[in-house]
């Protein structure tokens, strides 16, 4: 398993505040306030908080429950059916997943949060073209403030179809609007690594390995590899050394006690 898939929350499971709409007067609309609401919106609110709690800290039943008990008030909830397609998707049922995708952007098509989240869903189930672009209609949105999110996820899923090029330019816009991401470091200097670059692959895994807790053994192997292949030995061992002290029992491990370095 990446880095990207350890470190990295690539789904966003944000909930929105779930109101009704707003009344109207000679034609137009009014500003949406409190008093718009009615008491299944506030139900479906508080059933919807309820499941993004549960599913945040993995009991995902209870969170599929609380999710039907919001969608029963508010059938028509978006956020509430996002969610549920996350829900579906952590469980294992990609076709009820989908469906609930579809119904939420239907209803909400300038939502980047959910088109992300789809497109991480595609990009899950190896459908790299679709999820590209579900990835660039989230981009495409105007302040959307999960851009470093969603390019760091466009550039994982360009890798996973070996599309190296494209992976490096979206990872390395990931970078300039979140230098601090050790997930977006990481997967940047993968793909720099396998294209070759090997010097901007060393600078880039240096950041996620000089702070120990938010190092680990693909970082610290990457390291190791990259050294090697710039032939120096003594930092290859040094980072060996490494990996065996902290993750002994890791794959990581296994393959360098065993010289394994282009598995």
């Amino acid at each position: 398993m990446r880095l990207a898939t350890v470190l990295l929350l690539l789904f966003s499971a944000v909930v929105a505040a779930c109101v009704a709409q707003p009344t109207t007067v000679d034609g137009g609309r009014e500003i949406r306030t409190a008093s718009d609401q009615t008491d299944a919106d506030r139900r479906a609110r508080v059933r919807l908080e309820l499941a993004s709690a549960y599913f945040t800290r993995g009991q995902t039943t209870t969170a599929l429950d609380e999710v039907k008990l919001a969608l029963a008030a508010r059938p028509d909830m978006p956020e509430a059916l996002g969610l549920r397609g996350l829900i579906y998707a952590a469980l294992g049922e990609p076709a009820l997943a989908e469906e609930s995708f579809k119904r939420a952007l239907a209803l909400a098509p300038r939502d980047a949060d959910m088109r992300h989240n789809y497109g991480w869903f595609l990009c899950q189930e190896r459908r790299y073209v679709d999820a590209d672009r579900e990835f660039d209609g989230a981009l495409a949105q105007p302040q959307y403030r999960g851009a470093a999110r969603t390019l760091l996820a466009k550039g994982v899923c360009d890798a996973r179809e070996n599309r190296w090029a494209e992976a490096e330019v979206a990872l390395f816009r990931s970078f300039q609007l979140d230098a601090s991401s050790p997930s977006t470091a990481y997967n940047l200097a993968d793909v720099l690594y396998r294209r070759g670059d090997l010097e901007r692959a060393r600078f880039y895994v240096q950041r996620v390995n000089a702070v120990a807790p938010q190092s680990n053994a693909q970082s610290l192997w990457l390291a190791a590899r990259i050294e090697r292949r710039l032939g120096n030995l003594v930092s290859m061992r040094e980072f060996g050394r490494q990996l065996r002290d902290r993750f002994p029992q890791s794959p990581e491990a296994v393959l360098f006690e065993q010289g394994r370095f282009d598995d």
